[in-house]
C-alpha cells in the first residue's frame, strides 16, 4: 500500500484533477489498496500470521493512504480543509494514545470505529470519482456519506479517549490493589512465622 501512494498522487493529481480518466484511476488505486489493507488482515489472523511489525505497519500505511487522498482533494478545493484536519488529527491521535496506553491495556476496536472506517473510505472513494454538482444524486450521496463520516469520527474519537482514560486509570487502580494485596500477605506471613527461640 505505501508502494501504491505515490502513484495514486499522480493520478489523483495530474491536470489539477481536472482529467475524468485519471480521477478514475486514481479511485481504483485507492479501492485496491483498501481492499488489500482488509485481505491483509484477514488473512493474517486466518493463518496466524499476526506480527509485531505487521501491527505497527498495517494501520501506518492505511492512515498514510487515507491522509494523502484527503489532503490531496483538499489540495484540489474539492474537500473542506477542516474536514481533512479533523480526521486526520483524531487518526493520529488515536495512534499517539494507543501507543501511550499499551503497557497498561489493550482497547479493542469497537463496532463505531469499524462504521468510522467504512463511511470514511466510502466517502473518500465518492469524492475521488469524477462527479459535478449536475449528478445532484450522487453529488448528495457522496456528501452525506462523507457528513456522517465526520461525524462519527468525531465521536468515536471521543469514546477512544474516555475508554484510553478508564484503561489506563483501572490498570493503576488494579496495580494499587495488588501492591496492597502482597503488602497484607508479607505482614500476616511475618505474623506467623516463629518468634526467636521458639520449637515449632
Amino acid at each position: 500500500r505505501i508502494v501504491m501512494i505515490p502513484f495514486f498522487w499522480y493520478l489523483l493529481m495530474y491536470d489539477g484533477g481536472e482529467n475524468a480518466a485519471t480521477r478514475v484511476a486514481a479511485t481504483v488505486v485507492f479501492v485496491v489498496a483498501a481492499i488489500t489493507d482488509w485481505l491483509d488482515g484477514w488473512l493474517a489472523r486466518k493463518q496466524g500470521l499476526v506480527t509485531t511489525f505487521g501491527k505497527i505497519a498495517d494501520p501506518l500505511a492505511d492512515k498514510a493512504l487515507t491522509g494523502v487522498a484527503l489532503i490531496g482533494l483538499s489540495v484540489l478545493d474539492e474537500l473542506w480543509w477542516w474536514v481533512t484536519i479533523l480526521i486526520i488529527s483524531r487518526e493520529v491521535g488515536v495512534t499517539l494514545i494507543r501507543f501511550g496506553v499499551l503497557k497498561h491495556g489493550v482497547i479493542p476496536a469497537s463496532r463505531g470505529g469499524k462504521a468510522k472506517t467504512l463511511f470514511q473510505m466510502v466517502g473518500i472513494t465518492l469524492f475521488l470519482l469524477p462527479i459535478t454538482p449536475e449528478m445532484t444524486l450522487l453529488w448528495g450521496i457522496r456528501n452525506a456519506v462523507m457528513g456522517i463520516a465526520v461525524l462519527l469520527t468525531a465521536l468515536t474519537g471521543l469514546d477512544y479517549i474516555s475508554k484510553a482514560y478508564w484503561t489506563r486509570s483501572d490498570s493503576k487502580t488494579a496495580k494499587v490493589a495488588r501492591t496492597a494485596a502482597a503488602a497484607t500477605q508479607s505482614v500476616d506471613d511475618a505474623g506467623d512465622a516463629p518468634s526467636p527461640g521458639t520449637t515449632q
